[in-house]
């Protein structure tokens, strides 16, 4: 997950019962699976003292930043979001990269068209 990120900031009040979210993402970016998968990002963590609900900020690596609103969103869902974006931004530079226009635009006629049966070697193999 870390991989497709430049820095995470997570802001929150210990005494808050909202933070939940926060410490769950944190715990996740903590492990030594993620912290292996991009040792450069940096995480930042804010302890606040006011009211203000739990917030954590991604920068991804191409420079884009997304802020959300820990209290509504679990860790996992917030997860998921990262490592969707993530692959989006890589399939996007993949394609530039070998010089094809993105997004790709698939006319809608091959859209229409039947896709061809695949069988699988074994089945094949079975009838004869």
């Amino acid at each position: 997950m870390l991989k497709f990120l430049s820095k995470v900031r997570i802001e929150f009040n210990a005494l808050d019962p909202r933070k939940a979210g926060c410490l769950e993402f944190l715990s996740q970016c903590r492990s030594m699976k993620a912290r292996e998968s991009n040792p450069g990002c940096q995480v930042l963590i804010k302890r606040r003292t006011d009211d203000q609900p739990p917030v954590i900020a991604v920068t991804y690596a191409d420079g884009s930043e997304e802020l959300i609103d820990a209290t509504s969103v679990s860790a996992q869902f917030f997860r998921q979001r990262i490592l969707e974006k993530g692959r989006y931004s890589e399939t996007e530079q993949m394609f530039r990269e070998a010089g094809e226009k993105w997004p790709v635009v698939i006319p809608q006629e091959e859209l229409l068209l039947p896709a061809p049966g695949i069988k699988p070697r074994k089945a094949e193999e079975k009838k004869q």
